[in-house]
């Protein structure tokens, strides 16, 4: 097709470039295991598999897999378990693994070698804020990485169901002062997100940029410094994981039947919108937002767009800007 023509009918980029199908899972790195996977067990989550070689365990709750690491990793630039968890790693389900690793690539972003070990698989991924990694997922339907890589808890539920209709909504990362355009700019141009108007909120926490999904599955929360109120200069990170129910009071009253306490007072408190958890463990909490289970798409668009289209002369060039101001964020790629 010649750029006439897609001026002509106004054919814009692939709305989903990467072919994004929701999150596959979300990983804590900690030296305290069992103390997070306590807190995890209070949420309606439940330990069901074991890695097969690793200090690691996948807690799974509906359709939401949470992986608590507590294997000390050799690579350079990794998360590496604290004491206080950390939210490590975000697995993103993709249509086809390789083919949006190699887009996410050419549109600028910086690989993360891999050590794969026998019996493991090799999951592509790329740097994301601070440390944190962003994994590329195609096996979760039929035949899963958790059949690779996990071995199963004897006599445990593998599909324990979600406690009122609990889901995944997104993630909330804490940015820099003055950093919102450039992880917006990070985030659209890497995956199709979309920045969405100040009018269309979620929760009780409004502060910050809401980005949505190309997929229309999950959302991010960009959230800046306030100064004088939000302390978080120079600790750009992945901050807590928000999960959707369709019934905030219903998800409130059996999340504190299970002895999950939330914040209440005069700003902050449980309403029909939602609910925030306490902290746990110096930095663990949970948002809930009232929000419905996305629907299953009805098709995904192959990564990479419109072979036919004309060739761009710099891919990397929508993130040029970005890139400058992000250097000191994301870590650079190291070999093998």
């Amino acid at each position: 097709m010649t750029e006439a023509a897609r001026d002509r009918e106004a054919i814009g980029e692939v709305p989903n470039p990467l072919g994004l199908d929701g999150i596959e899972f979300i990983e804590y790195a900690t030296t305290r295991p069992q103390a997070l996977g306590q807190v995890l067990e209070m949420m309606g989550f439940r330990p069901v598999a074991r890695h097969r070689s690793r200090e690691v365990l996948l807690y799974r709750q509906g359709s939401m897999n949470v992986v608590i690491n507590a294997h000390v990793s050799a690579r350079p630039n990794s998360v590496q378990p604290t004491e206080t968890p950390v939210i490590a790693a975000v697995a993103l389900r993709v249509r086809d693994a390789a083919a949006a690793y190699q887009r996410a690539l050419s549109r600028g972003a910086w690989a993360v070698p891999t050590h794969v070990e026998v019996m493991e698989l090799n999951i592509p991924a790329i740097h994301g804020v601070g440390a944190s990694r962003i994994y590329f997922v195609d096996r979760y339907r039929d035949f899963s990485i958790w059949d690779v890589d996990f071995v199963p808890i004897p006599t445990v539920d593998q599909r324990p169901p979600a406690l009122a209709g609990l889901h995944w909504f997104g993630i909330v990362q804490y940015i820099g002062t003055d950093r919102m355009d450039d992880w917006t700019e990070f985030y659209r141009e890497l995956f199709g997100f979309a920045e969405l108007s100040d009018e269309q909120r979620f929760g009780i926490l409004p502060k910050g940029r809401i980005l949505q999904s190309p997929c229309k599955r999950f959302y991010l929360q960009l959230i800046e410094p306030e100064p004088g109120i939000v302390e978080i200069e120079g600790e750009e990170s992945l901050q807590r994981m928000g999960l959707g129910t369709p019934e905030v009071p219903a998800a409130v009253a059996a999340l504190t039947g299970r002895g999950v306490e939330f914040v209440e007072g005069s700003d902050v408190h449980t309403d029909a919108r939602g609910a925030i958890t306490r902290n746990w463990l110096g930095g663990v909490m949970f948002e809930l937002v009232n929000n419905l289970p996305p629907e299953a798409p009805s098709a995904l668009p192959p990564p990479g767009g419109d072979p036919g289209g004309p060739a761009k002369p710099d891919p990397r060039r929508p993130l040029a800007a970005a890139r400058s101001s992000l250097d000191h964020t994301i870590a650079a790629p190291t070999g093998d």
